[in-house]
């Protein structure tokens, strides 16, 4: 199976999505690894921008555009390492006749599986205002919390101004959205910005925190039979 990768949202997540496929297949040959099709599109406008305001540059023609082109190219199913991308989900799936893995969908699934009680967000000011997760989540009653609004705009300096500038990450901010979190109640914290996912590449945070783009990796391996790595087959069991 081939696999379509609508990237640039930003660049360094997509590679790193890029590298975790790789390092999660449980393969001994190139010749065994997934056939990859990635579509690194920096040009679409910012989703968050537009989310927040919508005279803002829409993202959906382009991201309408990268679909269909990865679909013309042949790929079987395509993924989105972009959570606040999610937002369009529905209108992308609605102009290609191949699946779009619906990444809130697999958090959802990953949540009620480990019993869950509740669960603390960080993503950024589209994700959390859009309500994507908190929506999904509240369906199955699941209980979310969000940052405070000081600590939400600590988040959104290490989403933009560390990791999208290539910056070192502050890690002093970043604990203390942690400590907020979890005191209100998160039994789990889930990275759910792509960018969020480079603070656990560089710091290996630990099992409080599930990685979205982790999960995005391990239910992509799983839907186009590539064996998965047993350290992460927890993310699918």
């Amino acid at each position: 199976m081939k696999l379509g990768i609508i990237g640039g949202l930003g660049p360094l997540a997509s590679s790193y999505f890029y590298e975790l496929l790789t390092k999660m297949s449980d393969v001994h040959h190139d010749q065994e690894h997934l056939e990859i099709y990635l579509h690194s599109c920096p040009r679409i406008p910012d989703r968050t921008e537009y989310i927040l305001d919508h005279h803002k540059p829409s993202p959906i023609l382009e991201l309408i555009q990268v679909a269909k082109e990865l679909e013309a190219a042949g790929v079987d199913m395509i993924a989105i390492p972009c959570i606040t991308a999610h937002y369009f989900h529905e209108e992308l799936s609605q102009v290609v006749d191949i699946p779009i893995i619906h990444l809130i969908q697999e958090v959802r699934n990953y949540i009620l599986r480990k019993q869950v009680k509740k669960v603390g967000i960080m993503a950024t000011d589209g994700t959390i205002q859009s309500q994507i997760f908190q929506k999904e989540l509240k369906e199955y009653n699941i209980d979310c919390c969000i940052p405070s609004i000081e600590y939400q705009k600590d988040v959104m300096h290490i989403i933009y101004d560390n990791v999208k500038c290539g910056k070192a990450i502050e890690m002093n901010c970043f604990y203390g959205i942690e400590k907020d979190l979890l005191l209100k109640g998160a039994d789990l914290i889930i990275l759910g910005c792509t960018e969020l996912s480079i603070v656990n590449k560089e710091e290996k945070l630990d099992s409080l925190y599930l990685d979205a783009m982790e999960l995005l990796s391990a239910v992509a391996l799983q839907k186009c039979q590539i064996p998965i790595k047993k350290e992460y087959q927890y993310l699918i069991k």
